[in-house]
Protein backbone atom coordinates (compact mmCIF):
# COMPACT_ATOMS: atom_id res chain seq x y z
CA UNK A 1 0.00 0.00 0.00
CA UNK A 2 1.34 3.17 -0.80
CA UNK A 3 2.01 5.54 1.82
CA UNK A 4 0.63 9.12 2.08
CA UNK A 5 2.77 11.77 0.00
CA UNK A 6 6.25 12.82 2.32
CA UNK A 7 3.57 11.26 5.63
CA UNK A 8 6.81 8.89 6.44
CA UNK A 9 9.12 11.09 6.56
CA UNK A 10 8.45 13.61 9.04
CA UNK A 11 11.38 14.29 11.18
CA UNK A 12 11.79 16.52 14.54
CA UNK A 13 14.52 18.89 15.16
CA UNK A 14 15.66 18.66 18.36
CA UNK A 15 14.20 20.58 21.09
CA UNK A 16 11.46 21.31 18.56
CA UNK A 17 8.30 18.85 20.30
CA UNK A 18 9.50 19.40 23.85
CA UNK A 19 9.29 23.65 23.48
CA UNK A 20 5.68 23.29 22.16
CA UNK A 21 4.40 20.87 24.54
CA UNK A 22 6.25 23.59 27.12
CA UNK A 23 3.89 26.52 25.99
CA UNK A 24 0.84 24.40 25.29
CA UNK A 25 1.31 23.08 28.88
CA UNK A 26 1.57 27.19 30.27
CA UNK A 27 -1.85 27.45 28.75
CA UNK A 28 -3.54 24.89 30.29
CA UNK A 29 -3.33 26.71 33.62
CA UNK A 30 -5.48 28.98 32.04
CA UNK A 31 -8.39 25.55 32.09
CA UNK A 32 -9.01 25.46 35.44
CA UNK A 33 -12.87 25.57 35.76
CA UNK A 34 -16.07 23.29 35.61
CA UNK A 35 -16.23 23.48 31.97
CA UNK A 36 -13.27 22.04 31.17
CA UNK A 37 -13.71 19.25 33.78
CA UNK A 38 -17.13 18.71 32.97
CA UNK A 39 -15.72 18.46 28.97
CA UNK A 40 -12.58 15.92 30.83
CA UNK A 41 -15.30 13.64 32.43
CA UNK A 42 -17.52 13.09 29.37
CA UNK A 43 -14.60 11.92 27.37
CA UNK A 44 -13.63 8.98 29.84
CA UNK A 45 -13.64 5.68 28.54
CA UNK A 46 -14.32 4.54 32.37
CA UNK A 47 -11.93 1.70 32.04
CA UNK A 48 -11.06 -1.65 34.22
CA UNK A 49 -8.47 -3.64 32.94
CA UNK A 50 -7.79 -5.76 35.85
CA UNK A 51 -6.64 -9.86 36.05
CA UNK A 52 -8.96 -10.12 38.87
CA UNK A 53 -12.12 -8.77 36.72
CA UNK A 54 -15.35 -11.05 36.70
CA UNK A 55 -18.88 -10.31 34.92
CA UNK A 56 -20.06 -9.43 39.10
CA UNK A 57 -17.58 -6.52 38.80
CA UNK A 58 -18.03 -5.35 34.94
CA UNK A 59 -22.17 -5.09 36.19
CA UNK A 60 -21.28 -2.91 39.31
CA UNK A 61 -19.31 -0.85 37.08
CA UNK A 62 -22.12 -0.54 34.54
CA UNK A 63 -24.70 -0.05 37.22
CA UNK A 64 -22.24 2.93 38.78
CA UNK A 65 -22.24 4.29 35.22
CA UNK A 66 -26.45 3.83 35.02
CA UNK A 67 -27.22 5.63 38.36
CA UNK A 68 -24.51 8.28 37.73
CA UNK A 69 -27.41 10.74 36.57
CA UNK A 70 -29.35 9.96 39.47
CA UNK A 71 -26.66 10.84 42.02
CA UNK A 72 -25.13 13.90 40.08
CA UNK A 73 -27.93 15.51 38.14
CA UNK A 74 -27.06 18.08 35.64
CA UNK A 75 -23.05 15.93 35.20
CA UNK A 76 -22.10 14.83 32.06
CA UNK A 77 -21.79 11.01 32.02
CA UNK A 78 -18.45 9.84 30.87
CA UNK A 79 -18.29 8.43 26.98
CA UNK A 80 -17.62 4.77 27.42
CA UNK A 81 -16.90 1.40 29.66
CA UNK A 82 -13.85 -0.24 28.56
CA UNK A 83 -13.67 -3.90 29.30
CA UNK A 84 -11.96 -7.37 28.76
CA UNK A 85 -14.16 -9.20 25.60
CA UNK A 86 -15.22 -11.40 28.63
CA UNK A 87 -16.85 -8.84 30.46
CA UNK A 88 -18.81 -6.66 27.52
CA UNK A 89 -21.90 -9.38 27.96
CA UNK A 90 -22.20 -8.16 31.74
CA UNK A 91 -21.97 -4.44 31.17
CA UNK A 92 -24.74 -4.82 28.33
CA UNK A 93 -26.43 -6.34 30.84
CA UNK A 94 -26.93 -3.89 33.66
CA UNK A 95 -26.11 -0.19 31.35
CA UNK A 96 -29.01 1.72 30.55
CA UNK A 97 -27.57 4.63 29.38
CA UNK A 98 -27.67 4.76 25.55
CA UNK A 99 -25.38 7.39 25.03
CA UNK A 100 -22.50 5.44 26.82
CA UNK A 101 -20.43 3.17 24.41
CA UNK A 102 -19.88 -0.30 25.33
CA UNK A 103 -15.80 -0.36 24.40
CA UNK A 104 -13.71 -3.65 24.62
CA UNK A 105 -9.95 -4.68 24.44
CA UNK A 106 -9.25 -7.34 22.14
CA UNK A 107 -6.87 -8.81 19.23
CA UNK A 108 -4.09 -10.00 21.78
CA UNK A 109 -4.32 -6.91 24.16
CA UNK A 110 -2.01 -6.20 25.37
CA UNK A 111 0.88 -7.44 23.13
CA UNK A 112 -0.99 -7.95 19.93
CA UNK A 113 0.97 -11.26 19.84
CA UNK A 114 -1.27 -13.92 18.91
CA UNK A 115 -2.32 -15.54 15.59
CA UNK A 116 -4.34 -13.00 13.28
CA UNK A 117 -7.24 -15.60 12.82
CA UNK A 118 -7.61 -15.56 16.89
CA UNK A 119 -7.30 -11.63 16.94
CA UNK A 120 -10.23 -11.56 14.02
CA UNK A 121 -12.59 -14.29 16.25
CA UNK A 122 -12.09 -12.17 19.47
CA UNK A 123 -12.93 -9.12 17.88
CA UNK A 124 -16.24 -10.85 16.02
CA UNK A 125 -16.90 -12.09 19.57
CA UNK A 126 -16.90 -8.71 21.57
CA UNK A 127 -18.72 -7.19 18.71
CA UNK A 128 -21.24 -10.14 18.77
CA UNK A 129 -21.52 -9.15 22.40
CA UNK A 130 -22.51 -5.95 21.81
CA UNK A 131 -19.42 -3.70 21.64
CA UNK A 132 -19.61 -0.42 20.55
CA UNK A 133 -16.20 -0.07 20.04
CA UNK A 134 -12.92 -2.59 19.83
CA UNK A 135 -9.19 -1.21 20.99
CA UNK A 136 -6.18 -3.36 19.79
CA UNK A 137 -2.80 -2.93 19.53
CA UNK A 138 -0.64 -2.17 16.88
CA UNK A 139 1.79 -5.21 15.79
CA UNK A 140 4.96 -3.47 16.64
CA UNK A 141 6.57 -7.10 16.11
CA UNK A 142 5.98 -6.36 12.24
CA UNK A 143 6.10 -2.31 12.68
CA UNK A 144 10.13 -2.58 14.28
CA UNK A 145 10.91 -5.55 11.29
CA UNK A 146 9.87 -2.12 8.45
CA UNK A 147 7.32 -4.47 7.25
CA UNK A 148 4.78 -1.72 7.04
CA UNK A 149 2.42 -3.39 4.22
CA UNK A 150 1.74 -6.59 6.49
CA UNK A 151 1.13 -3.92 9.85
CA UNK A 152 -1.19 -1.66 7.59
CA UNK A 153 -2.62 -5.19 6.14
CA UNK A 154 -3.25 -6.67 9.53
CA UNK A 155 -5.25 -3.43 10.60
CA UNK A 156 -7.01 -3.57 7.57
CA UNK A 157 -8.67 -7.29 8.29
CA UNK A 158 -9.31 -6.30 12.11
CA UNK A 159 -11.03 -3.19 10.96
CA UNK A 160 -13.31 -5.32 8.76
CA UNK A 161 -13.80 -7.85 12.19
CA UNK A 162 -15.29 -4.27 13.58
CA UNK A 163 -17.91 -4.59 11.32
CA UNK A 164 -20.23 -1.06 12.73
CA UNK A 165 -18.05 -1.35 15.67
CA UNK A 166 -15.58 1.85 16.18
CA UNK A 167 -11.65 0.90 15.95
CA UNK A 168 -9.25 2.16 18.20
CA UNK A 169 -5.59 1.02 17.34
CA UNK A 170 -3.38 1.61 20.27
CA UNK A 171 0.51 2.60 19.23
CA UNK A 172 1.87 2.04 22.67
CA UNK A 173 3.62 4.82 22.08
CA UNK A 174 6.09 4.00 24.92
CA UNK A 175 7.84 1.56 23.23
CA UNK A 176 8.19 3.52 20.14
CA UNK A 177 10.87 5.37 21.80
CA UNK A 178 11.33 8.30 18.83
CA UNK A 179 9.24 10.99 17.74
CA UNK A 180 9.62 9.83 14.34
CA UNK A 181 8.24 6.45 15.25
CA UNK A 182 5.10 7.80 17.01
CA UNK A 183 4.64 9.68 13.44
CA UNK A 184 4.58 7.27 11.73
CA UNK A 185 3.03 4.55 13.22
CA UNK A 186 0.06 7.35 13.66
CA UNK A 187 -0.18 7.46 9.76
CA UNK A 188 0.05 3.88 8.95
CA UNK A 189 -2.80 3.17 11.89
CA UNK A 190 -5.19 5.83 10.26
CA UNK A 191 -3.73 4.98 6.62
CA UNK A 192 -5.61 1.35 7.66
CA UNK A 193 -8.73 2.45 8.76
CA UNK A 194 -8.43 3.57 12.68
CA UNK A 195 -11.31 5.72 13.84
CA UNK A 196 -9.44 6.69 16.81
CA UNK A 197 -5.56 6.51 17.73
CA UNK A 198 -4.38 5.88 21.05
CA UNK A 199 -1.20 6.26 23.18
CA UNK A 200 -0.32 3.04 24.88
CA UNK A 201 -2.14 0.26 26.94
CA UNK A 202 -1.36 1.80 30.12
CA UNK A 203 0.07 -1.97 30.83
CA UNK A 204 3.76 -0.99 30.36
CA UNK A 205 5.74 2.52 31.20
CA UNK A 206 6.23 5.10 29.74
CA UNK A 207 2.50 5.25 29.17
CA UNK A 208 0.61 8.58 28.14
CA UNK A 209 2.71 11.30 27.71
CA UNK A 210 1.87 14.77 26.23
CA UNK A 211 5.06 14.65 24.06
CA UNK A 212 3.65 11.59 22.66
CA UNK A 213 0.35 12.74 22.23
CA UNK A 214 1.47 16.41 20.49
CA UNK A 215 3.41 14.32 18.08
CA UNK A 216 0.39 12.30 17.34
CA UNK A 217 -2.39 15.07 17.11
CA UNK A 218 -0.09 16.81 14.97
CA UNK A 219 0.18 13.59 12.49
CA UNK A 220 -4.50 13.91 12.71
CA UNK A 221 -4.24 17.35 11.72
CA UNK A 222 -1.89 16.34 8.70
CA UNK A 223 -3.69 13.53 7.84
CA UNK A 224 -6.69 15.87 8.28
CA UNK A 225 -5.64 18.17 5.38
CA UNK A 226 -4.69 15.03 3.69
CA UNK A 227 -7.78 13.25 2.93
CA UNK A 228 -10.43 15.69 4.83
CA UNK A 229 -11.25 12.77 7.21
CA UNK A 230 -11.26 13.22 11.03
CA UNK A 231 -9.72 10.75 13.26
CA UNK A 232 -10.49 10.64 17.32
CA UNK A 233 -7.75 10.79 19.38
CA UNK A 234 -7.16 8.75 22.73
CA UNK A 235 -5.13 9.45 25.78
CA UNK A 236 -4.70 6.71 27.94
CA UNK A 237 -2.11 5.20 30.34
CA UNK A 238 -1.52 7.32 33.72
CA UNK A 239 -3.56 10.05 33.29
CA UNK A 240 -4.48 10.60 36.77
CA UNK A 241 -4.84 14.24 37.79
CA UNK A 242 -7.10 16.56 37.05
CA UNK A 243 -4.30 18.94 36.28
CA UNK A 244 -2.69 16.28 33.60
CA UNK A 245 -6.10 15.85 31.78
CA UNK A 246 -6.15 19.77 31.25
CA UNK A 247 -2.56 19.07 29.57
CA UNK A 248 -3.93 16.84 27.20
CA UNK A 249 -7.08 18.78 26.24
CA UNK A 250 -4.92 21.69 25.86
CA UNK A 251 -3.20 19.71 23.31
CA UNK A 252 -5.85 19.01 21.89
CA UNK A 253 -7.86 22.28 21.39
CA UNK A 254 -4.20 23.68 20.38
CA UNK A 255 -3.33 21.50 17.64
CA UNK A 256 -6.45 20.42 16.30
CA UNK A 257 -8.90 23.03 17.60
CA UNK A 258 -12.51 22.92 19.46
CA UNK A 259 -13.91 20.38 16.51
CA UNK A 260 -11.97 17.77 18.14
CA UNK A 261 -13.20 18.70 21.82
CA UNK A 262 -16.47 16.41 21.95
CA UNK A 263 -16.42 12.28 23.03
CA UNK A 264 -16.97 11.80 19.18
CA UNK A 265 -12.77 12.68 18.64
CA UNK A 266 -11.44 12.46 21.94
CA UNK A 267 -11.34 9.86 24.74
CA UNK A 268 -9.20 9.84 27.82
CA UNK A 269 -8.96 6.02 28.96
CA UNK A 270 -8.95 6.22 32.89
CA UNK A 271 -10.30 4.63 36.04
CA UNK A 272 -8.97 6.71 39.04
CA UNK A 273 -9.70 10.68 36.99
CA UNK A 274 -13.84 10.18 37.33
CA UNK A 275 -13.40 10.59 41.13
CA UNK A 276 -10.67 13.33 40.96
CA UNK A 277 -12.82 15.51 38.09
CA UNK A 278 -15.74 15.12 40.77
CA UNK A 279 -14.26 15.79 43.33
CA UNK A 280 -12.64 19.00 41.49
CA UNK A 281 -16.18 19.94 40.13
CA UNK A 282 -17.88 19.50 43.90
CA UNK A 283 -15.01 20.70 45.56
CA UNK A 284 -15.36 18.12 47.85
CA UNK A 285 -13.94 14.59 48.44
CA UNK A 286 -15.87 12.27 46.08
CA UNK A 287 -15.67 8.27 45.48
CA UNK A 288 -18.29 7.63 43.53
CA UNK A 289 -16.60 5.55 40.61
Amino acid sequence: MKWLLGSNDREFPEGEVEKAVSDIIEKSKELKSREWYELALSCIDLTTLNSTDNEAQGEKFAMKVSGFAEEFPGFPNVAAICVYPTLVKAVKKKLKVPAVKIASVAGGFPSSQTFLEVKVLEIQMAVAKKADEIDIVLNLGKFFAEDYTSTIEEILVLKKACGAAHLKVILETGALKSYTNIWKASILAMQAGADFIKTSTGKSEPAATPEAAWVMCSAIKYYYEKTNKKIGFKAAGGIVETADVLKYIAIVKEVLGDEWLNNKLFRIGASRLANNLLTSIKGESVSYF
